[in-house]
């Protein structure tokens, strides 16, 4: 998730660079004005205590403010990031939109600063005002707009500051200039992300043959429970030995046994561009286990992808596969893959329903040949990271 705040002085040209951030990047744009309009236009609760604190002459209070950008950001999911336009404000809802991103499981990537002279700004503005009409656009309301604005603003770029989140632009420069030393700077914290993906699908829905191609063509790490405890299998651990029993009998391997074995991949994994995870999570627990394992690698997941086959064609490639040296211990039995199949729809259906509310999911059609399902899956990953190559 791509989070950025962008600041400047009244006539900076936030608005122009907002519009390409906006769509160039699929980020949705949050303006505190736009979100307090809507919420008293659509009468919410929210909307009501503002319209009433308004209506004496009051300011918003930032509990109120706060919970409008929480309820906005947890309605967008698919978005691609959040773009906030003069928010925060002061040094304490610098403080405030820092907590909201830790409970949300994200961050600010940066803050970009517009820079641009009080006398340009003000020929801008004055400039504006001839053509807009708008009353406030005079020499006098400018200079007190500027003034307020760096008073306030000066304890928010210094918290940035302080954070090594803030990132200046010359605004005295052509729109065009600006928007390409803007790009630069996003493009520059897109390169720091990982790229972790997390590839569902039912057992047979070629997962493994996939997430490895994947894997392949964009530099990640492949993480997968089964081969890791093949691994273990044919060591002839005693974690191994767990593992064989529990495939004989059809059943999951419990967290206790996967979970330090993924926590050894990520730390023993140096300088990779991002993880795709196939096999896990696949509970409700596991999923909460992979934000934690994540986070505290100070990353997230960035995709979630399903692949969609008909239930009879899973059992058919399940039943072939059965029948090749490529037979997994729990293939050797029909009534073994279907157990298999029941486990993924009562424990992994639920935890992908999760993410389709808290982050979204993409569905690719896992029929047809191998390329012409890794045509898809790629396409979809290109369209959201357009940073990859």
């Amino acid at each position: 998730m791509l989070n950025i705040a962008l600041f400047g002085p009244p006539g900076a040209g936030k608005g122009t660079q907002s519009e390409f951030l906006v769509k160039e990047y699929n980020l949705f744009y949050i303006s505190t004005g736009d979100l307090l309009r809507k919420e008293i236009k659509e009468q919410t609760q929210l909307g009501k205590e503002a319209q009433s604190i308004i209506a004496t002459g009051g300011l918003v209070p930032d509990e109120i403010i706060v919970q409008i950008i929480e309820k906005t950001i947890t309605n967008n999911p698919n978005a691609n990031g959040f773009l906030f336009d003069g928010f925060p404000r002061t040094y304490i809802q610098a403080y405030i939109l820092e907590g909201l991103m830790i409970k949300l499981n994200t961050s600010l990537n940066c803050l970009i600063s517009l820079n641009v002279t009080e006398e340009e700004s003000i020929r801008r503005l004055l400039h504006r005002g001839k053509t807009s009409g708008r009353s406030d656009d005079n020499e006098e309301v400018i200079r007190n707009r500027l003034k307020e604005y760096y008073e306030k603003t000066l304890p928010v770029l210094n918290f940035y500051k302080e954070k090594g989140l803030y990132k200046e632009v010359n605004s005295m420069l052509s729109i065009e200039e600006v928007h390409q030393q803007i790009k630069e700077i996003i493009q520059a914290e897109l390169s720091k992300r990982l790229l972790n993906i997390v590839l569902f699908g039912y057992p047979g829905s070629g997962r493994g043959t996939q997430g490895k191609a994947i894997a392949k063509k964009y530099g990640l790490e492949y993480i997968a429970t089964g081969p890791m405890l093949d691994e273990e299998i044919k060591k002839g651990t005693e974690i191994g030995k767990k593992v064989l029993n529990l495939y004989e009998n059809g059943l999951l391997v419990p967290d206790e046994i996967v979970v330090p074995l993924i926590e050894k991949k990520l730390e023993n994994s140096k300088g990779v561009r991002g993880y795709i995870f196939k096999g896990f999570p696949r509970t409700f627990v596991q999923s909460y286990i992979l934000d934690g394992l994540l986070k505290k690698h100070g990353s997230s997941i960035a995709k979630i992808i399903e692949l969609e086959v008909p239930i009879l064609e899973l059992i058919q490639r399940l039943v072939k596969r059965s029948q090749t040296d490529e037979c997994m211990p729990y293939d050797s039995s029909i009534e073994k893959i279907v157990q298999r199949l029941k486990d993924h729809e009562n424990k992994t259906i639920p935890v992908i329903k999760k993410y389709q509310e808290l982050h979204g999911v993409v569905k690719i059609d896992g029929m047809g040949t191998f390329e012409e399902v890794f045509e898809r899956i790629s396409f979809e990953i290109e369209n959201g990271f357009k940073n990859l190559r």
